[in-house]
């Protein structure tokens, strides 16, 4: 009997609509399945504070509930859940995603706009023909639009822009009211944010523009119906669409073969938006794909530019960028990775997840050397935290920057309290202490690898023990191990060591 096909989920928590993909692989290669879709307005459910009101939450929720019910259904799933530009924003998406995630019954992760660009060009170029072309692909969302520059499956220049449909429908079409001057302000708003990196773009240049996404197949299929354009979305089509929007005036007038109606309420600001980037970016026609931020967290997860490689790339890149000591980080992960072997079992850091946070942090603790030594694992965490680091989701990346964070001096309650709630409980300032030690053990920067040593762990308590002599041997380190004790102890850890 052959072995059954993995099966897959994605789940995209986008500005507009909700939406989830369920697939089968086999040989590689993805079989859809099943499709859910639903309309929310996540970004029209904002409060004058920035905050989701209970009214769009529970349209989100009720909506999570219905795609949990269909995951529960399937006997064995990989699920990967992403928020975007909307969850981005709001200064309550961590009360939203606890209830979201209970509802969903996995997890959700709250990803850059950066990241959020690389994945949507993943999901359009496992879409097309693989050919050797410069692409641009344009996606527009609810609450951001992404440009993504790229050759085959990797991209190269990526830029996300606070402009999306819904936010520009509230902003020029809120009553519905279809006026030339309303949509010459949303070109032209396009226009002003399009501009800071326009000139990188066309300097970079492309073979072929690309649109993907619900507003981009909304305006093609537009397009073709209406005998406007019959070759892709062109300039002229686009104008063609706007003027028939101005003669009629109001958009509950608007009836047009192939508009749907829940996609007829953002049409306005979608049009207004690729037309300022079709001007912007002199662009005279653009294709469609079918695929896009769905099929890229699919494919992120299959392919062979997997989300662990992608993620080393993004450690790699600032390791080069910084200047970092590379040497003497190995000598730090060798060290840390070694405690971990010891007391995984003890302290329950079994999952891979573990082990990735505490070489990456390790690589990484002194990265902000490069700005000053005064508290450089401060520079350090900001500069992981603010970074565009592909694959790491926000909450990953943030988690990362804690632990860096804390590799030295005083253990300070509220990061105590932050490595507890982005990791599963005890496991990050467990984590943290590991890194500690490892830092503390090879300050002296020698080359050459410690001698062997055992660390045990049992709930707080942390013993090392040494060769016969060894620590008399070296004042300096027993020193150091002296008042990391101090520091430990004010994060709850009892150390000792002989």
């Amino acid at each position: 009997m052959p072995a059954r096909a993995k099966q897959l989920a994605a789940v995209d928590l986008g500005s507009n609509s909700f939406h989830m993909m369920i697939a089968r692989v086999r040989s590689g290669q993805l079989e859809v399945i099943d499709r859910l879709k639903e309309r929310v307005q996540m970004a029209a459910g904002f409060d004058d504070a920035n905050n989701l009101t209970e009214e769009a939450m529970t349209r989100g929720l009720a909506c999570l509930e219905r795609f949990g019910q269909r995951l529960a259904d399937l006997d064995s799933v990989d699920v990967r859940a992403v928020g975007t530009n909307t969850l981005r924003k709001a200064k309550n998406s961590s009360e939203f995603l606890d209830r979201a995630e209970a509802a969903l019954g996995h997890p959700i992760d709250v990803i850059s706009g950066h990241e959020e660009a690389r994945i949507i060009y993943l999901g359009v170029a496992h879409s097309l023909a693989d050919d050797t072309g410069r692409r641009l692909v344009i996606d527009i969302g609810g609450g951001s639009t992404e440009f993504i520059i790229g050759e085959r499956f990797e991209p190269r220049r990526v830029q996300s822009v606070h402009v999306g449909c819904v936010s520009h429908t509230l902003r020029f079409f809120p009553e519905g009211k279809l006026r030339r001057e309303a949509f010459r302000e949303a070109t032209t708003a396009a226009r002003v944010e399009i501009e800071t990196f326009e000139r990188e773009f066309r300097r970079t240049g492309w073979v072929s523009a690309v649109g993907s996404s619900g507003t981009v197949t909304a305006i093609d299929e537009l397009l073709r119906a209406n005998g406007w354009s019959n070759d892709g979305i062109t300039r002229a089509g686009l104008r063609q669409l706007r003027e028939h929007l101005i003669d009629v005036g109001r958009l509950s007038k608007v009836s047009l073969p192939g508009l749907s109606p829940e996609r007829k309420h953002v049409l306005p600001a979608g049009l207004a938006i690729l037309q300022g980037a079709f001007k912007s970016l002199k662009i005279d026609r653009m294709s469609v794909s079918p695929g896009a931020m769905r099929e890229g967290l699919l494919y992120d997860t299959i392919g062979g530019n997997t989300h662990e490689d992608v993620r080393v790339r993004a450690i790699e890149s600032l390791l080069e960028r910084y200047d970092v000591d590379r040497r003497h980080a190995n000598c730090v992960e060798s060290t840390a990775l070694r405690c971990l072997d010891q007391v995984a079992a003890p302290w329950s850091l079994h999952n891979p997840e573990h082990r990735w946070m505490l070489s990456w942090a390790c690589r990484l603790h002194e990265v902000g050397l490069s700005l000053s030594y005064s508290g450089y694992h401060k520079h350090g965490a900001y500069i992981v935290a603010n970074s565009d680091m592909a694959g790491f989701s926000r909450g990953s990346q943030h988690q990362l920057a804690a632990l860096i964070e804390s590799h030295r001096r005083r253990f300070k309650p509220a990061l105590l309290e932050r490595l507890r709630d982005l990791s599963d409980g005890e496991s990050g300032p467990r984590l943290a202490a590991l890194l500690r030690l490892s830092v503390t053990l090879n300050r002296s920067r020698d080359p050459q690898p410690l001698p062997p040593f055992q660390i045990t762990a049992a709930g707080q308590a942390i013993e090392l023990r040494f060769g016969p002599d060894w620590l008399d041997k070296h004042p300096l380190t027993r020193a150091d191990l002296t008042n990391e004790q101090a520091y430990l102890r004010a994060a709850g850890f009892e150390l000792s060591f002989e």
